[in-house]
């Protein structure tokens, strides 16, 4: 079995996959900052729990944003799995170009998702992945990653009202019945859910008249994604796997060289 690991800002999300298929997830904060020990610890503790002998990992592939969490995390794999993960990095065979102005400055997670939409979709395809920060990446039909736009995440949006602004409460982040709110909670609910929505539509929109691809296929990932997706047009497909899809597609392209 494969064990794939997404290291992002909120969160670390672990897949386990038998060939194709994705046996279970699960997830980690990343703002706890722990030692090899305590990761090791707990992923063979999850992995457990979810059903999966830590022996039945025959490799692992780990795609990171955060670079403090990287030195504990792979040191856990190999202490506590007995393997020495692949890194997704400069240099790896990911099944897309990137052509942007400086290729080293794209995250690790971006390429991830591009190459898992260029790979299950095809291309020209925009990926939108509602993480911490939104972002909006384009891939044409050859497989160039061309373009990005990158907006702050539903969640930092809402954290910094709440943050920044005394009197307005943490809320549960959902849409509400209706834009035409009466009071707080609501009025933040409808700002932030439709707000996120004309921005998806606007940007989806503007890159299509930019790019000329009239027939560009969105693809939407991300935790919040579903919210977004069940209430536009703009997007075409939500696939919440999306990332550790595209971590087993990197991999298998590593063992094919």
């Amino acid at each position: 079995m494969l064990l794939v690991i997404d290291v992002g800002n909120t969160n670390i999300t672990f897949g386990v996959f038998d060939q194709e298929r994705i046996i279970t997830t699960f997830r980690m904060t990343t703002k706890l900052l722990r030692t090899s020990d305590e990761y090791g610890i707990e992923l063979k503790n999850m992995l457990v729990h979810n059903k999966v002998a830590p022996r039945e990992i025959e490799d692992v592939i780990v795609a990171s944003v955060v670079p403090n969490v990287n030195h504990s995390l792979l040191s856990a794999v190999i202490k506590y799995l007995d393997k020495q993960a692949i890194i997704v990095e400069s240099g790896i065979k990911t099944g897309i170009r990137v052509v942007t102005e400086n290729p080293k400055q794209i995250g690790a997670d971006r390429i991830v998702d591009g190459a898992a939409a260029y790979e299950l979709y095809g291309g020209p395809v925009l990926v939108i992945d509602f993480g911490t920060a939104t972002t909006y990446d384009l891939i044409d039909e050859t497989g160039a990653f061309i373009s990005g736009v990158t907006a702050p995440g539903i969640r930092t949006s809402a954290k910094a009202l709440w943050e920044e602004a005394a009197k307005l409460p943490e809320i549960e982040i959902r849409k509400p019945d209706s834009i035409l709110a009466k009071e707080t909670i609501s009025s933040m609910q409808a700002g932030l859910v439709y707000g996120q929505i004309g921005q998806t539509e606007y940007i989806v929109n503007q890159t299509k008249a930019e790019s000329g691809l009239k027939e560009l296929k969105v693809v939407a990932t991300g935790g919040l994604g579903k919210i977004i997706a069940n209430e536009t047009d703009a997007i075409d497909i939500y696939d919440p796997t999306l990332t550790l899809q595209g971590l087993r597609i990197i991999y298998n392209k590593q063992k094919k060289k």
